[in-house]
């Protein structure tokens, strides 16, 4: 199981350096099912994998020059003492109320990255951070990277971009700067209180760094809107089955329905052009 452990890390690794993001998300239900981690041990390695592949992922972006370096360590640090608290709070909780909590932010996550196409306009002030909602949302924000274990990049992007003005490239490299801080702040908390099997989740961290990195060069092969939307299908599709063991089998053959009936609508949607979403994007797009 460790190999196979490792091996599917890697994709997950690749998976990330193609979409920018997003990949993290699959970490916990790879290292419960897979590697056979309890929910709390699988989450506190999730934030070690998080942590340290934003880490290579935002160096990268700072050489580009694409980190906001003010904007990303005020909210950042506000979301270190967030992630700390939750990674201190998480063990209190019990495992399956932490998966579903994590199924809860896969659905999210999904349905943030088949939204992606509509562009985010940032504010009006570029770099002109408010502080106080900075540190509100920081706070916000890392409190549940440190209980559920994922980076939240779905959330900290979009708000980087409106609430600090910055273009989305920056805003992506910077939102990779917090989720690092965050991880590894919510890692700092879990640790006090829980033991990781660090041989184990040194592997996965580098088998999934390296697939990054691989992800990354292949970036300009692969058509990033049809991966993404792909892989927000199959994170549904995940997230129903977890759904499905912690909840009832009720729940998720419901997500999974939804799911299926979503997909559908949006391939006739883009099929057919007597769809009733496009007749009322067409009024909307005329109204403006």
């Amino acid at each position: 199981m460790i190999a196979l452990t490792v091996v599917l890390a890697a994709l997950v690794g690749i998976s990330l350096g193609l979409l920018g993001g997003g990949g993290s998300i699959l970490m916990v239900p790879l290292l419960t099912y897979v590697a056979g981690m309890d929910a709390k041990q699988a989450i506190a390695t999730s934030l070690l994998v998080v942590g340290v592949t934003s880490t290579v992922s935002t160096i990268s972006h700072a050489r580009a020059g694409r980190v906001q370096w003010r904007s990303g360590l005020l909210f950042g640090a506000a979301g270190m003492a967030g992630a700390y608290a939750g990674g201190r709070l998480g063990h209190l909780l019990p495992g399956s109320l932490l998966l579903i909590g994590f199924a809860v932010m896969m659905i999210a996550s999904a349905v943030a990255m088949l939204r992606r196409r509509t562009p985010i306009t940032p504010a009006p002030a570029p770099h002109r951070t408010p502080i106080g909602k900075a540190l509100a949302l920081g706070v916000a924000v890392g409190l549940l990277t440190g209980i559920i274990g994922a980076g939240g990049g779905f959330v900290v992007v979009p708000t980087l971009a409106l609430l600090a003005g910055l273009p989305m490239p920056v805003a992506v490299g910077t939102s990779l700067l917090v989720i690092a801080m965050n991880a590894m702040a919510g890692l700092a908390g879990q640790v006090t209180t829980l033991g990781v099997d660090w041989k184990l989740a040194a592997m996965v961290t580098a088998a999934a760094v390296v697939g990054s990195l691989v992800g990354a060069r292949l970036t300009a092969r692969v058509d990033a809107d049809v991966l993404r939307a792909a892989f927000g299908w199959f994170v549904l599709a995940m997230a129903s089955v977890i759904l499905a063991e912690q909840v009832h089998p009720f729940v998720g053959i419901a997500v999974a329905g939804l799911t299926v009936a979503a997909g559908g609508y949006r391939y006739a949607c883009s099929r057919f052009t007597w769809c009733p979403f496009n007749r009322l994007s067409s009024r909307m797009a005329a109204a403006t």
